[in-house]
């Protein structure tokens, strides 16, 4: 506890904020943390973790309460059953805390609620669950291998089902644990400004700790400081936060000096300031999205990278916008997906994806994807991108589109390291999968005009 802020109670009220409220975790850590500012670095990585993690892991979690526990997760009062899994968490995960100030802060905190009868309740569950952990067993794989995944992973059985049926099970299992494996962040050196050394020396200098990022020579893998926003490489526009399969993009896209490029869905504007780059401040990268708040991320970006050659407005993918056609060399269409290519960034996306989602979020894509088809000139590309590994959003969107429209594939291997080449990459299309490749989930295609 610090300046009369109990941090567990900090991490009830996120975890209760994510869960009955429906905020993004992020936005309800990054909130909950820039109101209490004076917290030391410690305390501050404490909530992150815990809350993260519980959240990451909350199936296997539920598990283990339920395996132990009268009463089932989903029939306990919303403050007692997020105070049960965040100490779970902690008993499980987190060494650095001992047992026993788990279960006391744990039940300390009921009683604050307004929760003092439920204290012993409480008591007994965490207590049984850490003198029990060393006996866990999953449930067992040759019996129902897809409830042990959905256990082992944290991963939710409809997911497991979709995935196991697509992708099989040794795929499947890479890619869930590969979802509950930590990463270092991934940047892109902004090498048409400066060296990758010079770079790399101003990390270096600050502490960071800088690792080469696979597949692209421009993009380093960062570890070991407090905050990007402190980072000159970052204040002064030279680095640009973006995972590797974003920046395949503008390998594929390829643009020439002088090219006008029109990226639909652009916030906050990674792809089009790389691409932007690439054409070394000629041309035009229109940027655009749907709202002003994520314009207005767009123009941040633009300001601290000194892009001259990129522009942001608001407008609507979905709305046919008369004065583009047929007038771009490269449309992007990075088009809103179900996310399920960076779970392991934002774990909340695997506990809110439903069929009926999928099914709207495929009739948005195609409505992108035909506007977009409309200011392509002739020869010029359409590039189609998401960050999921959900077939339905991917190549059987492409296949749509191809029966639909004057354009055909065209082969990606001349864009990218030979690593990637395969069957599909000739062809014109490339599914990263997380755990199979080093990258996050992402798909990229490209439509040249007929």
């Amino acid at each position: 506890m610090t300046n009369g802020i109990n941090t567990r109670e900090m991490i009830l009220e996120i975890l209760l904020e994510i869960e009955e409220e429906g905020e993004h975790s992020h936005i309800a850590i990054r909130n909950a943390l820039s109101k209490y500012q004076f917290l030391p670095k410690q305390e501050r990585a404490f909530v992150t973790r815990v809350c993260e993690g519980t959240l990451e892991y909350r199936i296997l979690i539920d598990y283990l309460i339920d395996s132990y526990s009268k009463i089932t997760v989903d029939k306990m009062k919303p403050v007692i059953r997020e105070i049960l899994r965040s100490a779970v968490y902690q008993l499980k995960f987190m060494d650095s805390v001992p047992d026993s100030a788990v279960c006391n802060e744990a039940v300390k905190l009921a009683q604050r609620k307004g929760f003092y009868n439920l204290k012993p309740f409480v008591n007994g569950v965490l207590r049984t669950v850490a003198r029990e952990l060393g006996n866990f067993q999953y449930p067992p794989r040759e019996e129902n291998l897809i409830r042990y995944l959905s256990v082992k992973y944290s991963m939710p059985e409809q997911l497991v089902i979709r995935w196991l049926g697509d992708y099989g099970e040794e795929k499947t299992e890479k890619i869930l644990a590969d979802f509950l494996t930590e990463k270092p962040l991934t940047v892109r050196c902004r090498t048409y400004r400066s060296s990758k050394e010079e770079i790399c020396q101003s990390l270096t200098d600050q502490g960071v700790e800088v690792k080469p990022a696979p597949y692209l020579p421009y993009a380093v893998e960062i570890s070991g400081f407090n905050h990007i926003l402190a980072l000159d490489a970052f204040i002064k526009g030279k680095i640009q936060v973006q995972d590797v399969s974003s920046m395949l993009v503008a390998e594929v896209a390829a643009p020439k000096r002088g090219d006008y490029v029109i990226d639909l869905c652009a916030a906050p504007g990674g792809k089009s300031l790389h691409i932007g780059d690439k054409m070394e401040g000629y041309g035009t990268v229109d940027a655009r999205d749907v709202s002003q708040y994520k314009v207005d991320l767009i123009e941040e970006n633009i300001q601290r990278t000194g892009s001259i050659n990129v522009q942001a407005k608001v407008q609507d993918a979905t709305v046919f916008d008369v004065d583009s056609e047929y007038k771009a060399d490269i449309v992007l269409a990075d088009v809103p997906c179900s996310g399920y290519g960076v779970i392991g960034k934002k774990p909340d996306i695997k506990y809110r994806a439903t069929p009926q989602k999928q099914d709207e979020l495929v009739i948005l894509q195609r409505t992108i994807l035909d506007r977009a088809s409309e200011y392509v000139k002739s020869r010029g590309a359409l590039i189609f991108s998401t960050c999921t590994i959900a077939k339905e959003e991917n190549e059987e969107n492409m296949m749509w589109f191809l029966n639909n429209y004057p354009f055909r594939l065209e082969s990606l291997d001349p864009y990218l390291p030979e690593e990637l080449h395969s069957e599909t990459t000739r062809l014109g299309y490339l599914q990263l999968l997380p755990g199979v490749h080093k990258t996050d989930g992402f798909f990229i295609a490209k439509f040249r005009r007929k």
